[in-house]
């Protein structure tokens, strides 16, 4: 089997039209809107990936670096993998894709990904997928107001100097900084 990693820097409409059933499939609510998703890569805050298993579809993510500069983690916006080939390893070798990708292009320190944080099987077992991947769980649990469910940080470190200081609620700040410039009008700082 053949598996191709893709970054893609600008926004294509046919390439979103082989990629949106995915990201439909797997973010049925709480994904953001494809104008939304398409500024985010107009204001170069924000790269889409894709992984092509035999020439097919197999998975995509959404990420982005934040802030400060000195502190550079990549965040995984969204990620997912087709339903029919979870479980084979293919979401941990599309992430390794990814991480190899951005200590290569961005010198990274940390991966840094939001993940439900209820008490639903779905749920524990996508915090045991980022787990199996190398990720730590934060304690912090944020409310967003316009989502119904909570979430938390999980982080996966990079270097040996990379520590998370507190309960994971300043690795979250990152992550709402993140998402109010997703939805900004406009934003002068790019990647």
């Amino acid at each position: 089997m053949t598996f191709e990693f893709n970054t893609y820097v600008k926004w294509d409409d046919a390439r979103w039209a082989a990629i949106e059933p995915l990201y439909r499939e797997a973010f049925p609510h709480g994904a953001k809107p494809v104008g939304i998703l398409r500024a985010m890569l107009d204001k170069k805050i924000a790269w889409l990936h894709t992984g092509y298993l035999d020439g097919k579809l197999a998975a995509m993510a959404v990420t982005g670096l934040s802030r400060p500069a000195a502190e550079r983690m990549l965040i995984i916006d969204y990620m997912a993998v087709d339903a029919g080939l979870r479980g084979q390893g293919l979401g941990r070798k599309f992430l390794e894709n990814i991480r190899d990708w951005a200590v290569r292009k961005h010198d990274i320190q940390a991966v840094l990904i939001e993940v439900e944080a209820g008490d639903t099987e779905e749920d524990a077992a996508r915090v045991h997928f980022w787990e199996h991947c190398g990720f730590r769980v934060t304690e912090y649990v944020h409310q967003y107001i316009w989502l119904p469910e909570p979430y938390r940080a999980m982080v996966m470190p990079l270097t040996r100097d990379f520590t998370v200081t507190d309960d994971g609620q300043a690795l979250f700040g990152r992550i709402t900084d993140f998402h109010r410039k997703s939805f900004r009008k406009s934003e002068s700082e790019g990647v």
